[in-house]
């Protein structure tokens, strides 16, 4: 299912099961290198920057899970509307986009991080002709994997349509691909 990826085993199935803290005791910030090929071959690059101010908490997880579980996406947008923003993606030197959801999550090789905006960043093929309509993309969905030492890589998508399977959310991208981030990198 080309656009249709599990988010990281995060923000529902396994969030609740996460043990995240009240929020991070610093601020971090990544940059890193987003590569999308388009349908016809081509390839674009750009610079992107992740800032995580704080993690989402346990209760907020919760909060926003239910928001979700009984009103779809757009009870999931509502409930975000008063979350306090948890860090923010820039693109290519653009206005940042705030993130309202930051989760991080242990791996066998450091962490993954996973944010998630309210709104979309970017429509990708948005103006290519015949292309899809761009309602109920709404969000945006980031996954890094940090290594101990600050490297990794992750993916970008910047307009996604969130939904459930098998209790699980599942990001549904706009555009055929995600971006894929290469030479992530914890800034200092």
């Amino acid at each position: 299912m080309t656009g249709l990826r599990q988010i990281g085993g995060v923000i529902l199935a396994t969030a609740c099961v996460l043990m995240l803290s009240g929020g991070s005791a610093a601020a971090e910030t990544f940059t890193a290198t987003g590569t999308v090929k388009t349908a016809g071959g081509a390839t674009a690059t750009a610079p992107i920057t992740v800032t995580v101010d704080r993690m989402t908490t346990q209760a907020e997880v919760d909060a926003l899970m239910a928001a979700f579980k009984s009103g779809g996406a757009a009870g999931l947008r509502k409930a975000l509307g008063g979350v306090k923003p948890a860090g923010s993606i820039t693109l290519a030197g653009s206005a940042p986009t705030p993130a309202r959801i930051a989760i991080e999550r242990s791996t066998d090789k450091g962490r993954l991080i996973t944010v998630v905006t309210d709104t979309p960043i970017l429509h990708i093929g948005a103006g290519l002709p015949g292309a899809k309509p761009k309602e109920g993309y709404d969000f945006a969905v980031l996954d890094l994997e940090v290594a101990t030492g600050g490297s990794g890589s992750g993916s970008l998508t910047p307009a996604a349509r969130l939904g459930l399977k098998g209790g699980a959310f599942v990001v549904d991208g706009y555009s055929s691909e995600p971006v894929r981030l290469t030479a992530v990198a914890a800034k200092k």
